[in-house]
């Protein structure tokens, strides 16, 4: 793509025609400076920003789009996880740009920001990632106030996160696994099957699938009896990799009992029996979940692992049930709420009793119970 520049007045312009948008083309021409040179040295500013993005932005009278790839890169893929850097990604392209891509930067107001959130509400997205949307547009918008100063400020302060009939979750809902069903998939997993071990560490812990692939032997205390989590793997730019966890929270200390522990003793013999069996060909690492060849088992692994599971003994199961059976099991049978929050690393106890409120309201009646009892006895 070439340019050209031009003097007029006093003064150096350059000018370049952007890509066709929507079927349209546009030409900019900009102040360059007083000399040609300087007209010339900024046309290939521009030129080269264009070639490297696809885009050219100018404060704030680009669209919206440009302004969002701007922050993305100058923000985003500085400052966040590279699985956060991927959602935010998927966020701009397929549900910011789209319908409000094309608006300047300058012309949003909180109209179209507020129609722009109900139209994805109406659309039936969940609260999860109609909080996504929001944080990433807001997010943006705050940084073009400050520290950036192309707006004088954030008209996404003024809109109101649409409400939604809450339906309460069931157990169904949840997929927690039936007592029946646990038994049948613990006489299904053999110890040399590369989904025996997470399955184990997953409903005695309720550790996400992510933090479970990212166990290393160095976080498991088997004299304490404790499993320490400190880091998850995840996908970046096609490879599986070690990252830091979800959240701060989600760095946590977990007790553990008598049947996970011994579990892992074996494990532990069983790969100690590969390394013999497979020699120099063995893959060595700290990993605790690994397949025979010592291959640190991945998300996708278990994926694959569990659609199997559950495609043979035809049992609705997917690896996050174990995080809610874990939960539930512990609810039921009397866990204070506190402890709960504590191993499935929620930042907030408030997380934990809205995400099992179907267990918290039980929890409540059964309280009254207690109370009467208790009433019985002072008669």
């Amino acid at each position: 793509m070439r340019g050209s520049v031009r003097k007029r007045g006093n003064r150096w312009y350059y000018s370049f025609e952007l890509p066709t948008r929507n079927g349209k083309r546009k030409r900019i021409e900009r102040v360059g400076g007083d000399t040609k040179p300087e007209a010339e040295k900024a046309l290939t500013t521009a030129l080269n920003e264009l070639n490297e993005t696809g885009r050219f932005f100018e404060s704030s009278k680009s669209p919206l789009e440009d302004y969002m790839w701007y922050w993305f890169a100058e923000y985003t893929l500085l400052n966040l996880k590279e699985n956060t850097q991927e959602n935010y990604r998927m966020v701009i392209k397929k549900h910011i740009a789209p319908p409000i891509g094309d608006i300047a930067l300058r012309d949003l107001t909180p109209t179209i920001l507020q129609t722009w959130i109900n139209d994805k509400r109406r659309e039936g997205y969940s609260d999860k990632s109609m909080s996504i949307f929001r944080c990433v547009i807001n997010s943006a918008l705050r940084h073009a106030v400050y520290p950036w100063g192309l707006l004088k400020e954030n008209p996404m302060q003024y809109v109101t996160m649409p409400k939604r009939q809450r339906k309460k979750v069931t157990k169904e809902e949840f997929k927690i696994i039936k007592r029946d069903d646990l038994i049948k998939i613990m006489e299904y997993l053999k110890p040399d099957m590369p989904l025996y071990m997470p399955f184990h560490i997953g409903l005695h812990t309720g550790l996400r699938v992510s933090e479970v692939c990212g166990l290393l032997w160095r976080d498991i205390d088997l004299e304490e009896g404790t499993l320490t989590v400190e880091r998850a793997m995840v996908n970046s730019k096609g490879e599986w990799v070690l990252s830091s966890t979800k959240t701060a929270s989600s760095e946590r200390t977990i007790p553990l009992g008598p049947t996970i522990l011994k579990l892992l003793k074996e494990h532990r013999l069983w790969i100690k029996k590969n390394k013999l069996f497979y020699g120099p060909h063995y893959i060595d690492s700290d990993h605790v979940c690994l397949k025979e060849s010592g291959e640190p088992i991945t998300p996708s692994s278990m994926k694959y692992n569990t659609n199997k599971l559950k495609k043979e003994l035809q049992i609705p199961f997917n690896f996050h049930s174990l995080r809610h059976t874990h939960a539930t099991m512990l609810m039921e049978n009397g866990a204070k709420i506190k402890d709960i929050q504590a191993r499935l690393g929620h930042s907030r106890s408030a997380i934990t009793i809205d995400t099992y409120s179907h267990l918290t309201e039980k929890m409540q009646k059964e309280s009254v119970d207690i109370f009467e009892r208790a009433l019985d006895d002072i008669k």
